[in-house]
């Protein structure tokens, strides 16, 4: 005797990564501790274009049009976007653990803080 089993209904895909997740679920390029710039309002294939590491103000050059700003830093530490390019007149912030897209063109620094 023969038995044949026959599945009824239908196969979903695996959840769909989107375009504003890391590519390949993790936070690559951007290591534990940093702030980091991508060159685009993405994860540029976990290529930032700067990464910081230090407290402190931190001057970026020549960033115009949107940006993602990824904080990855530990313990609550924060990042804001400053006018200036000491550190200065900043307004914008950016929680550890979370990212924004940004228009860079009035920005000349970013400050990391505990």
């Amino acid at each position: 005797m023969t038995l044949a089993l026959t599945a009824v209904g239908t196969a979903t895909p695996a959840a769909q990564a989107s375009s504003n997740d890391p590519p390949g679920g993790a936070y690559t390029g951007c290591p534990r501790g940093a702030v980091c710039v991508y060159p685009d309002a993405d994860w540029n294939g976990g290529n930032p274009s700067y990464i910081f590491f230090s407290y402190g103000a931190h001057r970026i050059y020549n960033q115009y049009g949107e940006h993602r700003i990824f904080n990855n830093q530990t313990g609550g530490a924060g990042a804001t976007l400053c006018a200036t390019s000491h550190g200065t007149s900043c307004r914008i912030g950016v929680l550890a653990g979370g990212y924004r897209d940004l228009d860079l063109t009035p920005i000349n620094s970013i400050r990391l803080f505990e």
